[in-house]
């Protein structure tokens, strides 16, 4: 089976600032992929190269085949215009820390925008899709709320319905739960748990170690810009082999020892 995503030796810099010195992966169709590892290790940063919110400096990335934010000719690589980016990125919904939704917007209208101003999709068949999403993520009694009217758990799910009102082929998730409050966790997990078991294939940055453990098909360790250790959950998160890891597991299990 041919990868859904693919990275060959991808490097990023900010100025001087090594953030990903040749990162390697691959996300097989319908699988989940986590991504784990301590602030500035360079997770969001891969993610976002994904869609190409960041430029590569080296490197390849493939989503289903597809060369991402480049055109290769012979050994040269030559940036696609905006339009052809955003065409790619249509095929590719993210989820962000902060829900960036509309605030003038309800719910209903978040979720419908892009298919209707994108996509250039009929508007009555947006708005049935997108009340079937609200109620997928459990919102449906919330599809006249604005973003104010709704707890940063709903807002996150209806960003979700959004991303997946483009009808995606890979999702990404750039630490979804994080600034939400505890209790509110849950929900937001557990619609993305629903995601992977229908067949979704997500590539997810998360602190979210139960998580890991029990949705992931895969779990990638990164640190200082590396691919530390990469394997099953049972491999990486319950029998770690590298030091870096286990004493990074240490601390985010037992943040109290």
């Amino acid at each position: 089976m041919t990868p859904l995503v693919q990275g060959q030796g991808i490097h990023k810099r900010f100025g001087r600032l090594d953030v990903l010195k040749g990162i390697d992966f691959e996300v097989m169709p319908q699988e989940v992929a986590c991504v784990i590892g301590p602030s500035g290790s360079g997770k969001s940063t891969l993610l976002r190269c994904i869609n190409h919110l960041e430029k590569i400096d080296a490197g390849r990335l493939f989503v289903d085949g597809q060369l991402i934010g480049y055109r290769q000719r012979g050994e040269k690589l030559y940036e696609l215009r905006e339009r052809e980016i955003a065409g790619q990125r249509r095929d590719i919904g993210m989820v962000f820390q902060r829900f960036n939704l509309f605030p003038h917007m309800t719910a209903l209208e978040n979720v419908m925008e892009a298919p209707v101003q994108v996509r250039r999709e009929n508007r009555d068949s947006v708005r049935q899709r997108s009340r079937e999403l609200l109620d997928r993520v459990g919102l449906a009694d919330k599809e006249k709320a604005y973003p104010a009217q709704l707890s940063g758990g709903q807002q996150q799910r209806v960003a979700i319905a959004r991303a997946l009102a483009m009808q995606p082929k890979l999702m990404l998730f750039d630490e979804p739960t994080s600034a939400l409050d505890p209790e509110l966790v849950g929900d937001v997990l557990g619609v993305m748990r629903q995601l992977a078991q229908d067949g979704m294939t997500m590539i997810v940055v998360t602190h979210e170690m139960q998580f890991a453990r029990e949705v992931a098909d895969k779990v990638l360790f990164m640190d200082g810009g590396v691919v530390v250790e990469e394997g099953t959950p049972e491999q990486v998160v319950g029998n770690p082999s590298h030091e870096r890891t286990r004493s990074f597991l240490a601390r985010v299990l037992n943040p109290n020892a």
